[in-house]
């Protein structure tokens, strides 16, 4: 007997969507809004948090932001939320009509530096003078 493949189809809401969300992104960083670097030494300020771990920075159509890769304390194996009942009200307030699962973040970025490698690189293009900073 020939078993047919059954088809479910199953609509995704902003309710059960982050069911699907693979590693649930959003919960793996933070965002902070920084001022836009423009000197030098804006720069080589920024190049010093891109030394430490999880830290990288992007710039898209809304400004400058520190990329602080890090998942939630309270984030569970299975994705869910540990203290839903009690999150703080940024994450009430959150909303998932259109988030990471719809579209990635990167495909906003105008300048993206994963690392201290990108940031030093992009420097050294933009400043002929950069290795100048220091004396």
């Amino acid at each position: 007997m020939d078993r047919k493949p059954v088809s479910h189809h199953i609509e995704i809401t902003p309710e059960n969507k982050c069911g699907f969300c693979p590693g649930s992104k959003c919960c793996t960083y933070i965002t902070q809004k920084i001022p836009g670097p423009r000197s030098m030494a804006d720069f080589d300020h920024l190049l010093w948090q891109l030394a430490h771990r999880g830290v990288q920075a992007y710039r898209d159509s809304d400004g400058w932001y520190l990329l602080i890769t890090h998942p939630c304390n309270f984030l569970q194996p299975d994705g869910r939320c540990g203290i839903y009942a009690t999150r703080p009200q940024l994450c009430r307030d959150y909303t998932n009509d259109f988030c990471e699962f719809d579209q990635p973040a990167e495909e906003g970025f105008e300048l993206y530096f994963p690392d201290y490698a990108a940031l030093d690189a992009y420097c050294r293009k933009r400043f002929k003078r950069w290795d100048e900073r220091f004396g």
